[in-house]
């Protein structure tokens, strides 16, 4: 599937004006990174899709028709942005824990663990019984069986999977949960009037504000999207929820970081206050987390009638695994991407795709989700919500197709994409990082607010004072 026919199929499901697809300007061809899948094609279609809509909400407010340009080349830099980051000229490292990967078992199968949280790493090394080593855990792992092991991980609530091939996650009862889900689920929750946005701005977005409830990449690439348009984004998190640094620093680009503890009763209130004035609220905590502090969709939309509620998952939002915790890397391992990236570059042992593209695809399909429901709500009224998991958009990047030779292209290195990076400042040192490949012709992408420690301002609207970390 070519990335015009991705997009297209993307700007079916938003439900956005069919006429508007025809602004869109897509370069470039597959294969771009060391993959047998489409991954050009699944950056460009999805990051597309976004600035389309965002494009959309602009002429929806008396702005223009416009053009929105994406080379693939620049998607897939974004696609995985982390890796490309560096402040005061240094990368911040990549995240990953020690002992997380992949290990063979007893039985013959593999295991992905995944340990970047501390206690996650905990919790895995207490069920294995053993010290904080590789060739330690590797010896353990030798012991179990893959699958029963994945199955007292989650019962422990830890983050493991068995791998799989494509065949036998199709036949597995989430396997088939993931293919019945829509690809973006944008449901109307609740009655509200329509809420039009205000007349012409010179951003799609200016004037709408979004809490930020995410973490890791999908959740934030998804806030760091909607900024990028012009959206007042306020991430909320707090001193006790871990986030790698350097996912954090890329992501929080164009956003206020406040805290607040959910467990408390006085920061719960400060957050019913802040949702009283919002737009959109996303968020990517477990099953049920969420509502068990009173803002789950239903929740949110009484506090807020005319809310936009978006949820990302990793497993989907039905089956016997919905309420499982997960990542990227174990939602490709699960799935069946591990075996079909070895079995195309004939290697035994799980190779992973070169880049988080479940992540990354997901974010982008969250902001596109959002807009199209900010779209619904300013022409139709009522509160919407927004569900897209990593297990579905995997199934989707399966759908495009794979790419001959595509294991065979060389991975990029830092002098082939500098033209796609920009220089800021920020609360980290001076930055070099991916700017935003969706080139909108009249209201250009870009981030007025730098990346700041978590926690640098006040959980406030109008506040912009910032407190110490």
């Amino acid at each position: 599937m070519t990335s015009p026919q991705a997009l297209a199929g993307l700007w079916t499901q938003l439900g956005l004006p069919p006429a508007l697809l025809d602004d869109a300007h897509l370069t470039g061809a597959d294969p771009v990174l060391p993959s047998s899948f489409a991954l050009g094609a699944a950056a460009q279609a999805t990051i597309a899709a976004s600035g389309l809509a965002a494009a959309a909400i602009h002429h929806l407010r008396g702005g223009p028709r416009q053009t929105v340009a994406v080379d693939m080349r620049h998607a897939v830099t974004e696609f995985h942005s982390e890796d490309w980051m560096t402040a005061d000229g240094t990368a911040r490292g990549d995240g990953w824990d020690r002992i997380a990967g992949v290990y063979p078992c007893r039985d013959g199968r593999w295991v992905r663990l995944h340990t970047n949280f501390p206690h996650h790493r905990a919790g895995v090394l207490a069920l294995l019984d053993c010290g904080y080593d590789r060739a330690e855990v590797a010896a353990a792992l030798l012991q179990r069986d893959a699958i029963a092991f994945e199955d007292a991980a989650a019962a422990a609530g830890l983050c493991v999977t068995a791998q799989r091939s494509f065949a036998e996650w199709d036949a597995h009862p989430q396997g088939r949960a993931v293919q019945a889900e829509p690809l973006i689920a944008i449901e109307r929750i609740g009655d509200a009037p329509p809420r039009p946005l205000p007349g012409a701005a010179d951003r799609p977005l200016a004037g709408v504000r979004v809490l930020d409830l995410t973490r890791v990449i999908a959740g934030p690439v998804c806030g760091r999207t909607l900024a990028a348009h012009g959206a007042e984004v306020l991430l909320i998190t707090a001193p006790h929820l871990f986030n790698p640094a350097p996912l954090a620093i890329d992501t929080g680009r164009g956003k206020r970081s406040a805290y607040l503890d959910l467990r408390q009763a006085d920061a719960r209130a400060t957050l019913a206050g802040l949702l009283a004035e919002a737009d959109i609220i996303v968020q990517g905590y477990r099953k049920g987390a969420i509502a068990g502090h009173g803002f789950g969709p239903e929740q949110a939309a009484a506090l807020r009638p005319g809310i936009v509620y978006v949820s990302l998952c990793a497993f989907g939002f039905t089956g016997p695994w919905a309420g499982r915790r997960g990542f990227d890397s174990l939602t490709q391992t699960a799935s069946g991407f591990n075996t079909a990236e070895a079995e195309a570059a004939g290697e035994a042992k799980p190779r992973a795709l070169p880049v988080q593209a479940l992540d990354h695809a997901s974010g982008y399909l969250l902001a596109a989700g959002t807009l199209a429901a900010l779209h619904r709500r300013a022409t139709e009224g009522g509160s919407w919500h927004v569900r897209v998991s990593l297990a579905r958009t995997g199934h989707w990047l399966r759908g495009l197709g794979r790419v001959a030779e595509g294991l065979s292209q060389t991975a990029p290195q830092r002098a082939d994409i500098t033209e796609f990076l920009e220089e800021s400042d920020s609360g980290f040192g001076h930055l070099s990082a991916v700017r935003h490949a969706a080139i909108l012709s009249a209201t250009p992408a870009h981030w007025t607010l730098p990346s700041m420690p978590r926690g640098s301002h006040p959980p406030s609207w109008t506040e912009t004072g910032r407190r110490g970390d």
